[in-house]
């Protein structure tokens, strides 16, 4: 049997354009009351790391869920759509909302991924986002990583979420398992937050 210091467990948070996990991971999306999840099993250097990826698919309704839907988070995933400006200048929102809501230790070294994504569409030619622009704005963060994808044809999509578990381990906490106990009281606090009444 595997020992717990060969498992570890990261909880990822997809921000930005709307459901990208769902597009790739739609055959094993669970729902839940409040937030959708999927899990990624990976093996890094005789690890085994399990994703536990939490996306609000877009809707308008979870971005209130508050910081119950943030809290234990070891990496977040911003995701834009390259064919759509809008979506890449709402970046900085989503940076700032992660930061305001999560409150991580160490906002600075927080690690972060950017996903340019829809790399598919029209042969690449209704791309209004240069991969330069991406990068750039990846500078201003701290160096973060790009990856660019395409959920729909399954492109670049496990490299990029590689990339994702490799920057959360190298910002694993030291606590033997933490990550078990932060997700253990997740989903009974984001419906202890919810909003009573109509969420339209």
């Amino acid at each position: 049997m595997e020992s717990l210091k060969n498992r570890t467990l990261l909880k990822v948070i997809v921000l930005g354009d709307s459901g990208y996990v769902y597009k790739k991971f739609n055959r094993q999306y669970k729902a839940t009351i409040g937030a959708d999840f999927v899990t990624k099993e990976l093996h890094i250097e005789e690890k085994s790391v399990t994703l536990q990826i939490w996306d609000t698919a877009g809707q308008e309704r979870f971005h209130s869920l508050g910081s119950a839907f943030y809290r234990g988070a070891d990496c977040c995933v911003l995701v834009y759509d390259v064919n759509n400006l809008k979506s890449f200048e709402t970046l900085n929102t989503w940076h700032t909302e992660f930061l305001k809501q999560a409150n991580p230790m160490d906002p600075e070294t927080f690690p972060f991924v950017l996903i340019g994504n829809k790399t598919d569409i029209d042969g690449g030619n209704s791309r209004v986002v240069a991969d330069k622009k991406a990068i750039e704005w990846c500078g201003s963060k701290g160096n973060i990583p790009y990856h660019e994808t395409s959920a729909k044809e399954d492109i670049n999509v496990d490299e990029a979420f590689l990339g994702v578990a490799h920057k959360a381990l190298s910002n694993e906490r030291k606590q033997d398992n933490v990550y078990f106990r932060d997700m253990s009281v997740s989903v009974t606090d984001i419906l202890e937050e919810q909003p009573r009444g109509c969420a339209c």
